[in-house]
């Protein structure tokens, strides 16, 4: 697409943003392969082609998070996705090629990071995974050079208003306002309440906190925060904070271990309100640790996706898929995040080939044309509006032990009061 967008709002990762892709661009600059041009010859079957793309293969590619903070999310996510891969190929794969994912663990480290993308970047299509907001928002610009159809595990609303960034579902301040309006509908929070707000320094914790206090602001609440680096996993100095700040709720927008010591840390101190996740910040495997009682009875998790123990027919069949696949391995939402973001770039690389092109920007002009996309894994999403979320409407999850993925589904989808008039004011 040659159309100009407005650029998303400056954020506090821009600098090292700028300084990353000029590294990035000294090292890839001299690389014909990498700036997501078509070649003038087109394969034997009349398409024409690009990075990653040969007579016989399609190369995808993933920057995982296979050693850090969120491992655990990311091996599900890249075993979901070779499975998609693998069922895919079993049926001729795309456009007469066989699909191929490119695996590089960044270990949530963004130089790591910055470094795996110039050397994958010369020969894949597309990345169905990257995982980390500061990690997408240090590659943005590469990206957009470069035409790479990109769908990031990760949410900030700073990563809207590139054409080959695609953020899916929701972002981390509509879940946050959905949140204030469930604990708001439920009783649990009233006007003149301060809800507490744990959350990551970088892209994510800010853009969840936005939400938090817009809907404060509308309700009449005050916002106690709580910055935190990913690699604080006591919060006890944060719970006795929000203890004498006398939150009657708190939000949490952080990693799995954070949640987990913040739900057993309240609890043990007597601080048992309700608090209420961003979808990374839980993992089934919390269940299995002390912390466990004090999730399943103060937790809730908004997310975009639903829960994997959904009795949607597009879940339960890529469930069932997965369990046979990878046996005895946990079915987590990152097997549902993994699996839809694959499912949604063939689905864009098969519109690509039909309009008899792959090369990438033709991959992004096929996406940016899908207007009702419905894996069946969800809510179908809109993705023709650059600016905009591709889905305003976010579910609401509660641990549970018993439940396959350990979240059970509490409220289906939906659009929170408000959502429209903060978008729009937020331009």
């Amino acid at each position: 697409m040659n159309v100009k967008h407005p650029r998303p709002r400056t954020t506090r990762t821009a600098a090292l943003a700028a300084a990353l892709a000029a590294v990035l661009l000294a090292g890839t600059a001299c690389s014909s392969k990498a700036d997501g041009g078509s070649t003038d010859d087109a394969a034997a079957d009349g398409v024409k082609s690009g990075p990653g793309v040969s007579e016989k293969s399609i190369r995808l590619g993933a920057l995982t998070d296979l050693t850090g903070p969120y491992a655990t999310l990311g091996k599900s996510i890249v075993q979901a996705q070779q499975m998609w891969a693998d069922e895919t190929n079993a049926v001729g794969g795309i456009c007469g090629r066989k699909v191929e994912i490119v695996v590089k663990d960044h270990g949530y480290d963004v130089q790591k990071a910055v470094t795996a993308y110039a050397d994958i970047a010369p020969d894949v299509v597309a990345l169905p995974q990257v995982i980390g907001s500061p990690v997408v928002a240090a590659l943005l610009d590469d990206i957009e050079r470069d035409h790479m159809l990109t769908f990031p595990q990760a949410w900030a609303a700073s990563l809207l208003g590139r054409d080959s960034v695609q953020v899916l579902g929701t972002t981390y301040d509509l879940d946050m306002i959905a949140a204030v309006d469930f604990l708001t509908r439920t009783k649990k929070l009233a006007k003149g309440d301060t809800i507490g707000h744990v959350y990551f320094e970088g892209d994510y914790g800010a853009n969840a906190l936005e939400g938090t206090e817009w809907a404060a602001e509308q309700a009449g609440m005050k916002v106690a925060g709580q910055k935190i680096k990913a690699t604080d996993t006591d919060l006890t100095a944060q719970v006795s904070a929000l203890g004498k700040a006398g939150v009657k709720a708190i939000l949490i927008s952080a990693g799995p271990a954070q949640t987990a010591s913040l739900a057993g840390v309240a609890a043990a101190r007597g601080l048992k309100v309700p608090i209420v996740s961003s979808a990374p910040g839980y993992a089934p495997q919390l269940l299995k640790t002390p912390a466990a009682a004090a999730l399943e009875a103060m937790v809730h998790v908004v997310s975009a996706a639903p829960a994997v123990s959904s009795d949607l027919p597009g879940v339960k069949k890529m469930v069932a898929s997965y369990q046979k696949a990878y046996p005895g391995e946990p079915v987590d939402s990152g097997v549902l995040s993994g699996y839809n973001a694959a499912q949604l770039t063939g689905a864009d690389l098969k519109k690509a080939c039909e309009g008899g092109s792959l090369a990438r920007q033709d991959v992004v002009k096929a996406h940016r044309s899908q207007k009702n996309a419905d894996t069946g894994l969800g809510t179908p999403q809109n993705f023709t509006y650059v600016t905009a979320p591709a889905s305003r409407s976010t579910y609401v999850l509660k641990p549970d032990a018993k439940a396959l993925g350990g979240l059970v589904g509490v409220e289906e989808a939906h659009k929170a009061p408000g959502v429209d008039a903060y978008l729009a004011g937020r331009g």
